[in-house]
C-alpha cells in the first residue's frame, strides 16, 4: 500500500491550504462570534449564513476547488478517495470550511447517492444545483420512537398510490434541516415489509416546502444549535411526491446506503483528523504562551506527555483512515468493511481524547466561546454516535474477524 500524496493530490493540498490560510483562517473566530450573536436561537426561520460565506464559496468555484469530493472529472475534479482524504483534512480544521468548497455533509453523500442512483430526471433537477453550491440537502434517516443504531428498525412508511408516494412518520437529528438553503431531503422508509429485512427500506426525494411535511425542532447538541447548519425533526403527514422521486427502486434503500457509506466514512474521518489537529496546535500554543506557579503552563502536570499521546494518536488514526480509503479505491466497499468500520470508532474516540486535553490545558478558555474547543468537544461526542454508535461498528469489525475462523 501506498500513502504517499500523488502530484495530483499535493497540488490540489497546496491550492487548498492557500486558500484557506487567505480568506478562511483570518475569519475564523469573526464566523463563530457571528454565528452565535445571530443563530443561537430555537427560531431558524432567522438563522443566517456570515455575509462572507457565499462570497467565498463563489471564490473557491472560480478557483476550481469545488465539489473536490466527487470523482469525476467533469463535475468534481477526478480525484480518487484516497487522493481526496488530506483535503479533507485541511478543511476540518475549521467547520464552516467545507461548505466554501461544497465538500459538505450531508451534501456529499447525498450527491454521491444522486451521481451514482439517480434518474437522469433527478440529477437534473437536485444533483445540478447541488453541485452548484446553490441549495442545500438533508438526510432523514433516524427516528425517535425506535433504536436507530439497528437501521432496520425504521418505521417511517413509504407507501405507493398509483404515480404517488405517500409519506408517513417523524425523522430527527437530519442534519441540514436548519440551513436557509434546504431544499430536498433524501428520506429512507419501510416500503416492503414483505421482503428481506434489508431489502424492506426505499429512498425518496422530498423537497423540504411538501404539503405535510412539519418542522417542528431544532436540536441542541450539549446546548449548540450547529447553527445555521443545524439537525432538526420533521414530521411527514400524508406527504405525496411523485413516484419518479423513488430512487433507484423499490426495496434498495440498504443498497444505495452500502454505496454511500463507505467514502463518507473516510470525509467525516479526515475532517475529524483536521479537526484534531487544530485542536492540537491550540493546545501547544496555549502551553506554551501561559505561566502558572513559575513555569509554561507545557512544563506542568504532565502536559508534554499528553502532547506527545495526541500526536501519536492522530498519526495512527491518519494511517487507518488512509488505508481504508486505499483499499476503497483498489478493492471496493466490500473489501474495506473492517477498515471503514474501524475507523468510525477510533477516529472519534481520538478527537474527543484530544480535545478534552486541549480544554484542559485552556482550562476556563476551553469551555467558551473565546476558541472553537467546545464546539469540537460537542462535535466529537456526536460522531460517537452519528452514522451509527461505536457499539454497532464494532460488532461489525469483530463479526468479519471471527468469520476468518470458521
Amino acid at each position: 500500500m501506498d500513502f504517499s500524496h500523488s502530484p495530483k493530490t499535493q497540488e490540489y493540498l497546496a491550492r487548498v491550504n492557500a486558500f484557506i490560510n487567505e480568506h478562511i483562517a483570518p475569519i475564523e473566530a469573526e464566523v463563530y462570534e457571528f454565528s452565535h450573536e445571530k443563530n443561537a436561537h430555537d427560531d431558524w426561520h432567522s438563522w443566517q449564513l456570515h455575509p462572507q460565506v457565499e462570497a467565498l464559496k463563489a471564490k473557491a468555484r472560480e478557483a476550481g476547488l469545488a465539489n473536490l469530493f466527487l470523482p469525476d472529472n467533469e463535475l468534481g475534479q477526478g480525484l480518487t478517495t484516497l487522493e481526496y482524504a488530506p483535503l479533507a483534512e485541511a478543511m476540518g480544521h475549521y467547520s464552516f470550511a467545507p461548505e466554501i468548497f461544497n465538500c459538505n455533509a450531508p451534501d456529499t453523500g447525498n450527491m454521491e447517492v444522486l451521481y451514482h442512483f439517480g434518474s437522469p430526471y433527478q440529477q437534473q433537477q437536485w444533483l445540478t444545483p447541488l453541485l452548484a453550491g446553490e441549495i442545500r440537502s438533508v438526510f432523514g434517516m433516524t427516528e425517535p420512537q425506535v433504536a436507530s443504531s439497528d437501521a432496520t428498525n425504521m418505521e417511517a412508511r413509504i407507501d405507493f398510490d398509483g404515480d404517488d408516494i405517500v409519506i408517513n412518520g417523524t425523522k430527527w437529528w437530519s442534519t441540514g434541516l436548519g440551513h436557509p438553503n434546504a431544499k430536498i431531503i433524501v428520506f429512507m422508509g419501510l416500503s416492503n415489509p414483505e421482503n428481506d429485512r434489508h431489502a424492506q427500506h426505499s429512498m425518496v426525494l422530498v423537497p423540504v416546502e411538501s404539503e405535510g411535511l412539519t418542522i417542528k425542532r431544532m436540536l441542541t447538541a450539549y446546548g449548540d444549535y450547529d447553527a445555521p447548519y443545524g439537525h432538526g425533526e420533521m414530521i411527514f403527514d400524508n406527504v405525496r411526491v411523485p413516484r419518479k422521486n423513488l430512487i433507484m427502486g423499490e426495496g434498495k434503500g440498504f443498497a444505495i446506503a452500502q454505496g454511500r457509506l463507505g467514502p463518507g466514512r473516510i470525509h467525516h474521518c479526515m475532517r475529524a483528523i483536521g479537526m484534531a489537529e487544530h485542536a492540537l496546535e491550540l493546545a501547544i500554543k496555549r502551553g506554551l504562551e501561559r505561566n502558572a506557579f513559575g513555569k509554561p503552563i507545557m512544563e506542568l502536570g504532565g502536559n508534554k506527555e499528553r502532547i506527545a499521546q495526541a500526536r501519536m494518536s492522530i498519526e495512527q488514526a491518519r494511517l487507518l483512515t488512509l488505508q481504508a480509503a486505499w483499499k476503497i479505491d483498489n478493492l471496493g466497499v466490500k473489501n474495506a468493511m473492517v477498515d471503514i468500520s474501524a475507523i468510525k470508532v477510533v477516529v472519534p474516540n481520538m478527537l474527543e481524547s484530544v480535545v478534552d486535553m486541549a480544554v484542559q490545558i485552556h482550562g476556563g478558555g476551553g469551555m467558551c466561546n473565546d476558541f472553537p474547543l467546545a464546539r469540537f468537544a460537542a462535535g466529537a461526542r456526536m460522531l460517537r454516535l452519528a452514522d451509527g454508535p461505536d457499539e454497532v461498528h464494532m460488532a461489525m469489525v469483530s463479526r468479519l474477524e471471527l468469520r476468518k475462523y470458521k
